[in-house]
Protein backbone atom coordinates (compact mmCIF):
# COMPACT_ATOMS: atom_id res chain seq x y z
CA UNK A 1 0.00 0.00 0.00
CA UNK A 2 1.26 3.58 -0.80
CA UNK A 3 2.60 5.51 2.09
CA UNK A 4 0.03 8.46 3.07
CA UNK A 5 1.06 11.64 1.04
CA UNK A 6 -0.67 13.85 3.24
CA UNK A 7 1.45 16.46 4.47
CA UNK A 8 1.30 15.70 8.09
CA UNK A 9 1.64 12.73 7.66
CA UNK A 10 4.78 12.25 5.81
CA UNK A 11 6.68 15.20 8.36
CA UNK A 12 5.38 12.67 10.63
CA UNK A 13 7.04 9.66 9.32
CA UNK A 14 10.21 11.53 8.61
CA UNK A 15 10.55 12.23 12.69
CA UNK A 16 10.10 8.95 13.45
CA UNK A 17 13.29 8.52 12.00
CA UNK A 18 15.41 10.73 13.79
CA UNK A 19 16.67 8.02 15.90
CA UNK A 20 17.50 5.89 13.35
CA UNK A 21 19.55 8.71 11.58
CA UNK A 22 21.15 10.06 14.87
CA UNK A 23 22.09 6.40 15.10
CA UNK A 24 23.55 6.16 11.75
CA UNK A 25 25.25 9.75 11.33
CA UNK A 26 28.82 9.02 12.43
CA UNK A 27 28.53 5.91 10.73
CA UNK A 28 27.14 8.07 7.60
CA UNK A 29 30.67 10.84 8.00
CA UNK A 30 32.95 8.11 8.11
CA UNK A 31 31.94 6.23 5.13
CA UNK A 32 31.25 9.72 2.93
CA UNK A 33 27.61 8.88 2.11
CA UNK A 34 24.66 8.47 3.39
CA UNK A 35 24.25 4.91 5.09
CA UNK A 36 21.96 1.81 3.18
CA UNK A 37 19.81 1.55 6.02
CA UNK A 38 18.98 5.25 6.50
CA UNK A 39 18.39 6.01 2.65
CA UNK A 40 16.06 2.55 2.06
CA UNK A 41 14.28 3.91 5.50
CA UNK A 42 13.52 7.71 4.15
CA UNK A 43 12.72 5.98 0.66
CA UNK A 44 10.18 3.57 2.39
CA UNK A 45 8.96 7.29 3.91
CA UNK A 46 8.08 8.59 1.17
CA UNK A 47 10.66 11.53 1.13
CA UNK A 48 11.14 11.08 -2.65
CA UNK A 49 8.14 11.08 -3.83
CA UNK A 50 8.00 15.05 -2.50
CA UNK A 51 8.29 16.39 -5.93
CA UNK A 52 7.28 13.57 -8.27
CA UNK A 53 4.10 14.06 -10.21
CA UNK A 54 1.21 12.67 -9.30
CA UNK A 55 0.33 10.02 -12.19
CA UNK A 56 3.46 9.03 -11.07
CA UNK A 57 2.45 7.98 -8.00
CA UNK A 58 4.14 11.44 -6.35
CA UNK A 59 2.69 13.67 -3.45
CA UNK A 60 3.78 16.80 -5.16
CA UNK A 61 4.01 18.15 -1.54
CA UNK A 62 3.72 21.57 -0.52
CA UNK A 63 6.85 23.93 -0.63
CA UNK A 64 6.21 24.49 3.24
CA UNK A 65 5.99 20.46 3.88
CA UNK A 66 8.96 20.23 2.19
CA UNK A 67 10.79 22.27 4.45
CA UNK A 68 9.66 20.83 7.80
CA UNK A 69 10.46 17.68 6.35
CA UNK A 70 13.80 18.06 5.35
CA UNK A 71 14.01 20.00 8.62
CA UNK A 72 13.81 17.02 10.91
CA UNK A 73 16.49 14.96 9.08
CA UNK A 74 18.56 17.87 9.55
CA UNK A 75 18.22 17.94 13.20
CA UNK A 76 20.11 14.54 12.97
CA UNK A 77 22.37 14.48 10.02
CA UNK A 78 22.85 17.55 7.78
CA UNK A 79 24.37 15.48 5.14
CA UNK A 80 21.72 13.55 5.10
CA UNK A 81 19.52 16.30 4.80
CA UNK A 82 21.66 18.28 1.78
CA UNK A 83 21.36 14.38 -0.20
CA UNK A 84 17.43 14.40 0.13
CA UNK A 85 16.75 18.07 -0.92
CA UNK A 86 19.14 17.65 -4.02
CA UNK A 87 17.36 14.64 -4.87
CA UNK A 88 13.95 16.21 -4.16
CA UNK A 89 14.84 19.46 -6.48
CA UNK A 90 16.71 17.22 -9.36
CA UNK A 91 12.80 14.93 -9.32
CA UNK A 92 11.36 18.47 -9.83
CA UNK A 93 13.36 19.34 -12.78
CA UNK A 94 13.43 15.72 -14.13
CA UNK A 95 9.91 17.02 -14.52
CA UNK A 96 10.33 19.19 -16.22
CA UNK A 97 11.81 17.05 -19.01
CA UNK A 98 9.91 15.63 -22.26
CA UNK A 99 7.11 13.77 -21.71
CA UNK A 100 8.30 10.04 -22.98
CA UNK A 101 12.03 11.00 -20.50
CA UNK A 102 10.00 11.36 -17.89
CA UNK A 103 8.36 7.74 -18.87
CA UNK A 104 11.97 6.15 -18.48
CA UNK A 105 12.67 8.27 -15.43
CA UNK A 106 9.92 8.04 -13.11
CA UNK A 107 9.21 4.41 -13.54
CA UNK A 108 8.60 4.36 -9.85
CA UNK A 109 7.50 6.98 -7.32
CA UNK A 110 10.27 6.73 -5.39
CA UNK A 111 12.74 6.76 -7.67
CA UNK A 112 16.08 8.52 -6.55
CA UNK A 113 17.02 11.37 -9.39
CA UNK A 114 20.76 13.26 -8.68
CA UNK A 115 22.52 15.87 -10.73
CA UNK A 116 24.85 19.06 -10.70
CA UNK A 117 24.58 22.62 -12.36
CA UNK A 118 27.91 23.13 -13.04
CA UNK A 119 29.18 22.82 -16.77
CA UNK A 120 31.90 20.65 -16.34
CA UNK A 121 31.30 18.17 -18.90
CA UNK A 122 31.00 18.34 -22.75
CA UNK A 123 28.29 17.44 -24.82
CA UNK A 124 28.86 16.83 -29.00
CA UNK A 125 25.72 16.35 -31.56
CA UNK A 126 24.95 13.32 -32.82
CA UNK A 127 22.20 11.41 -34.69
CA UNK A 128 19.50 11.41 -32.54
CA UNK A 129 20.89 13.23 -29.58
CA UNK A 130 24.62 13.74 -28.31
CA UNK A 131 27.79 12.11 -26.90
CA UNK A 132 28.70 13.61 -23.69
CA UNK A 133 32.22 13.42 -22.06
CA UNK A 134 33.35 14.50 -19.03
CA UNK A 135 34.09 14.70 -15.08
CA UNK A 136 31.40 16.56 -13.12
CA UNK A 137 31.58 17.45 -9.41
CA UNK A 138 29.66 17.13 -6.65
CA UNK A 139 26.75 14.58 -7.69
CA UNK A 140 25.37 14.68 -4.27
CA UNK A 141 23.69 11.23 -3.55
CA UNK A 142 25.37 9.64 -6.53
CA UNK A 143 25.65 6.43 -4.78
CA UNK A 144 22.11 5.33 -4.13
CA UNK A 145 20.70 7.66 -7.30
CA UNK A 146 19.28 5.83 -10.14
CA UNK A 147 19.38 9.01 -12.29
CA UNK A 148 21.76 11.89 -12.85
CA UNK A 149 21.28 14.85 -14.28
CA UNK A 150 24.63 15.84 -15.31
CA UNK A 151 25.13 19.25 -16.67
CA UNK A 152 26.57 19.59 -20.30
CA UNK A 153 28.05 22.83 -22.37
CA UNK A 154 27.74 22.34 -26.02
CA UNK A 155 30.11 24.70 -27.96
CA UNK A 156 28.41 26.31 -30.97
CA UNK A 157 29.33 25.14 -34.15
CA UNK A 158 30.68 28.35 -35.35
CA UNK A 159 33.46 28.72 -32.63
CA UNK A 160 31.54 31.96 -31.75
CA UNK A 161 29.31 32.50 -29.25
CA UNK A 162 28.79 31.44 -25.65
CA UNK A 163 28.03 27.25 -25.53
CA UNK A 164 24.29 26.17 -24.99
CA UNK A 165 24.35 24.74 -21.77
CA UNK A 166 21.70 21.43 -20.96
CA UNK A 167 20.45 18.84 -18.42
CA UNK A 168 21.02 15.47 -19.92
CA UNK A 169 19.01 12.94 -18.01
CA UNK A 170 21.59 10.14 -17.55
CA UNK A 171 20.97 6.21 -16.24
CA UNK A 172 23.79 6.15 -13.02
CA UNK A 173 24.44 3.21 -14.29
CA UNK A 174 26.21 4.50 -17.31
CA UNK A 175 28.35 6.62 -15.11
CA UNK A 176 31.65 5.91 -13.12
CA UNK A 177 32.00 7.40 -9.56
CA UNK A 178 35.46 8.68 -8.00
CA UNK A 179 36.53 8.19 -5.04
CA UNK A 180 37.11 11.58 -4.13
CA UNK A 181 34.44 13.29 -1.57
CA UNK A 182 37.29 13.77 1.54
CA UNK A 183 35.79 17.13 2.88
CA UNK A 184 35.54 18.90 6.27
CA UNK A 185 31.21 19.45 6.13
CA UNK A 186 28.53 17.78 4.56
CA UNK A 187 31.18 15.12 4.66
CA UNK A 188 28.10 12.38 4.54
CA UNK A 189 26.75 13.37 1.42
CA UNK A 190 28.28 11.44 -1.05
CA UNK A 191 28.95 14.16 -3.15
CA UNK A 192 31.77 12.47 -4.93
CA UNK A 193 32.67 13.58 -8.90
CA UNK A 194 30.54 11.35 -11.72
CA UNK A 195 32.44 10.65 -15.45
CA UNK A 196 30.99 10.49 -18.09
CA UNK A 197 32.66 8.64 -21.01
CA UNK A 198 31.32 8.76 -24.72
CA UNK A 199 27.53 8.41 -23.28
CA UNK A 200 24.90 8.50 -25.77
CA UNK A 201 21.84 11.14 -24.71
CA UNK A 202 18.92 10.38 -26.73
CA UNK A 203 17.37 14.44 -27.81
CA UNK A 204 14.14 13.12 -25.91
CA UNK A 205 16.50 13.32 -22.50
CA UNK A 206 17.38 16.98 -22.81
CA UNK A 207 16.39 19.86 -20.86
CA UNK A 208 18.08 23.01 -22.10
CA UNK A 209 18.64 25.36 -19.35
CA UNK A 210 18.26 28.62 -20.56
CA UNK A 211 14.78 28.73 -21.71
CA UNK A 212 14.27 26.79 -18.61
CA UNK A 213 15.42 29.92 -16.54
CA UNK A 214 12.82 31.90 -18.51
CA UNK A 215 9.93 29.53 -17.72
CA UNK A 216 10.16 27.43 -20.56
CA UNK A 217 10.11 23.50 -20.62
CA UNK A 218 8.95 20.78 -22.61
CA UNK A 219 6.68 18.75 -20.88
CA UNK A 220 3.33 19.08 -21.91
CA UNK A 221 1.65 16.72 -19.37
CA UNK A 222 3.28 19.52 -16.62
CA UNK A 223 2.96 22.19 -18.62
CA UNK A 224 -0.56 23.75 -17.53
CA UNK A 225 -0.10 22.75 -13.50
CA UNK A 226 0.47 25.47 -11.67
CA UNK A 227 2.94 23.19 -8.66
CA UNK A 228 5.58 22.83 -11.98
CA UNK A 229 5.76 26.50 -12.95
CA UNK A 230 7.32 27.70 -9.58
CA UNK A 231 10.77 28.65 -10.64
CA UNK A 232 13.28 26.12 -10.28
CA UNK A 233 16.21 28.88 -8.82
CA UNK A 234 13.62 29.85 -6.60
CA UNK A 235 12.37 26.38 -5.09
CA UNK A 236 16.12 25.94 -4.58
CA UNK A 237 16.23 28.64 -2.31
CA UNK A 238 13.91 27.03 0.03
CA UNK A 239 15.10 23.64 -0.04
CA UNK A 240 18.58 24.65 0.94
CA UNK A 241 16.74 26.70 3.89
CA UNK A 242 15.60 23.45 5.86
CA UNK A 243 19.46 21.99 6.55
CA UNK A 244 20.52 25.17 8.01
CA UNK A 245 17.44 25.47 10.16
CA UNK A 246 17.81 21.72 11.44
CA UNK A 247 21.10 22.00 12.40
CA UNK A 248 20.90 24.77 14.46
CA UNK A 249 17.89 23.48 16.16
CA UNK A 250 19.26 20.73 16.91
CA UNK A 251 22.46 22.45 18.15
CA UNK A 252 20.51 24.69 20.43
CA UNK A 253 18.64 21.99 21.93
CA UNK A 254 21.93 20.06 22.67
CA UNK A 255 23.57 23.22 23.44
CA UNK A 256 20.87 23.42 26.28
CA UNK A 257 20.30 20.25 27.09
CA UNK A 258 24.39 19.79 27.96
CA UNK A 259 24.85 23.25 29.78
CA UNK A 260 23.12 21.85 32.74
CA UNK A 261 25.41 18.96 32.82
CA UNK A 262 28.65 20.48 32.89
CA UNK A 263 30.33 23.34 34.29
CA UNK A 264 32.52 25.94 32.69
CA UNK A 265 36.27 25.17 33.53
CA UNK A 266 38.52 27.13 35.25
CA UNK A 267 35.76 29.50 36.98
CA UNK A 268 33.05 28.85 39.64
CA UNK A 269 30.67 27.67 38.00
CA UNK A 270 29.80 23.94 38.69
CA UNK A 271 26.70 24.21 35.74
CA UNK A 272 27.04 26.25 32.70
CA UNK A 273 23.41 26.89 32.54
CA UNK A 274 23.92 28.99 35.58
CA UNK A 275 26.12 31.57 34.30
CA UNK A 276 24.97 35.25 33.06
CA UNK A 277 27.64 34.62 29.83
CA UNK A 278 25.20 31.53 28.96
CA UNK A 279 21.88 33.34 29.22
CA UNK A 280 23.51 35.90 26.91
CA UNK A 281 24.88 32.95 24.42
CA UNK A 282 21.46 30.73 24.19
CA UNK A 283 19.84 34.04 24.13
CA UNK A 284 21.14 35.21 21.18
CA UNK A 285 21.42 32.10 19.75
CA UNK A 286 17.38 31.35 19.65
CA UNK A 287 16.91 35.01 18.30
CA UNK A 288 19.64 34.11 14.98
CA UNK A 289 17.09 31.00 14.56
CA UNK A 290 14.01 32.76 15.09
CA UNK A 291 14.83 35.68 12.75
CA UNK A 292 16.26 32.69 10.12
CA UNK A 293 12.60 30.92 10.32
CA UNK A 294 11.16 33.85 10.44
CA UNK A 295 12.78 34.62 7.18
CA UNK A 296 11.90 31.40 5.76
CA UNK A 297 8.39 31.35 6.25
CA UNK A 298 8.47 34.94 4.38
CA UNK A 299 9.92 33.77 1.10
CA UNK A 300 8.11 29.80 0.99
CA UNK A 301 4.91 31.91 1.59
CA UNK A 302 5.45 34.05 -1.45
CA UNK A 303 6.54 31.16 -3.65
CA UNK A 304 3.08 29.41 -2.59
CA UNK A 305 1.09 32.41 -3.68
CA UNK A 306 2.59 33.13 -6.65
CA UNK A 307 2.05 29.35 -7.43
CA UNK A 308 -1.61 29.75 -6.73
CA UNK A 309 -2.11 32.97 -8.15
CA UNK A 310 0.29 32.54 -11.65
CA UNK A 311 1.28 36.49 -10.94
CA UNK A 312 4.81 36.99 -12.12
CA UNK A 313 8.17 37.64 -9.77
CA UNK A 314 9.53 40.85 -10.17
CA UNK A 315 13.44 40.95 -10.56
CA UNK A 316 13.66 42.51 -7.07
CA UNK A 317 11.46 40.00 -5.58
CA UNK A 318 13.43 37.23 -6.86
CA UNK A 319 16.87 38.65 -6.23
CA UNK A 320 15.32 39.26 -2.50
CA UNK A 321 14.18 35.56 -1.92
CA UNK A 322 17.60 34.74 -2.98
CA UNK A 323 19.27 36.68 -0.61
CA UNK A 324 16.73 35.75 2.07
CA UNK A 325 18.10 32.45 1.76
CA UNK A 326 21.67 33.25 1.75
CA UNK A 327 20.68 35.25 5.15
CA UNK A 328 19.00 32.13 6.46
CA UNK A 329 21.68 30.39 5.77
CA UNK A 330 24.44 32.72 7.71
CA UNK A 331 22.24 33.71 10.89
CA UNK A 332 21.98 29.44 11.51
CA UNK A 333 25.80 29.92 11.04
CA UNK A 334 26.38 32.44 13.67
CA UNK A 335 23.95 30.80 15.95
CA UNK A 336 26.11 27.65 15.57
CA UNK A 337 29.03 29.49 15.78
CA UNK A 338 28.23 31.28 18.64
CA UNK A 339 27.00 27.88 20.25
CA UNK A 340 30.09 26.12 19.09
CA UNK A 341 32.15 28.41 20.44
CA UNK A 342 30.45 28.13 24.48
CA UNK A 343 30.54 23.91 24.39
CA UNK A 344 34.17 23.79 25.57
CA UNK A 345 37.02 21.56 24.20
CA UNK A 346 35.05 18.57 25.25
CA UNK A 347 32.68 19.34 22.11
CA UNK A 348 35.77 18.29 19.78
CA UNK A 349 34.55 14.82 20.09
CA UNK A 350 33.39 13.29 16.95
CA UNK A 351 30.74 11.80 18.50
CA UNK A 352 29.19 15.09 19.70
CA UNK A 353 27.03 16.46 17.37
CA UNK A 354 27.55 20.23 17.56
CA UNK A 355 31.42 19.79 16.20
CA UNK A 356 29.73 18.55 13.31
CA UNK A 357 26.93 20.90 12.69
CA UNK A 358 29.50 23.34 13.33
CA UNK A 359 31.31 21.94 9.58
CA UNK A 360 28.37 21.42 7.87
CA UNK A 361 26.84 24.73 8.11
CA UNK A 362 30.08 25.53 7.27
CA UNK A 363 29.75 23.93 4.69
CA UNK A 364 26.28 25.04 3.37
CA UNK A 365 27.26 28.79 3.55
CA UNK A 366 29.53 27.82 1.00
CA UNK A 367 28.24 26.28 -1.78
CA UNK A 368 27.19 29.14 -4.26
CA UNK A 369 24.32 28.79 -4.64
CA UNK A 370 24.01 29.84 -1.05
CA UNK A 371 27.05 31.76 -0.27
CA UNK A 372 25.36 35.15 1.59
CA UNK A 373 27.70 37.49 0.35
CA UNK A 374 27.18 36.65 -3.44
CA UNK A 375 23.56 36.76 -2.43
CA UNK A 376 23.34 39.80 -0.76
CA UNK A 377 25.04 41.74 -3.55
CA UNK A 378 22.53 40.28 -6.27
CA UNK A 379 19.88 41.81 -4.22
CA UNK A 380 22.28 45.06 -4.01
CA UNK A 381 22.52 45.66 -7.00
CA UNK A 382 18.64 45.19 -8.10
CA UNK A 383 17.59 47.56 -5.33
CA UNK A 384 20.74 50.09 -6.89
CA UNK A 385 19.13 49.73 -9.88
CA UNK A 386 21.24 47.62 -11.82
CA UNK A 387 21.14 44.42 -13.87
CA UNK A 388 21.17 41.64 -10.99
CA UNK A 389 24.62 40.43 -13.03
CA UNK A 390 23.54 37.15 -13.33
CA UNK A 391 20.79 34.73 -15.06
CA UNK A 392 20.00 32.97 -11.66
CA UNK A 393 17.40 34.51 -10.30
Amino acid sequence: MAADGTDAALVARVRSLRPLIREHTLRAEQERRVTPEVAKALSDAGIHRMCVPRRYGGYQSRVRTQVDAVAEIAAECGSTAFKTVIQAGCSYIAALFPDEAQDEIFTGPDVRVGGTLVPDATAVRTDGGYVVNGTSGFATGCHDADWHLLTVRVESESGEGPPEVLWTAVPMAELEILDDWYVSGLAGSGSNSVVARDVFVPAHRVLPVGPLLAGEFPSKANADDPYYRMPVLLLFCAWTAPPALGLARSALSAFTERSHRRGITYTFHQRQNEATVTHLQAAEAATKISCAELLTSDFVALIEARAESGEPYTAEERARIRAQSGYVARLCKEAVDLLGSASGASSLHREVPMQRAVRDLHALTLHSFVNPATNLEIYGRVLSGLDPGTPFL
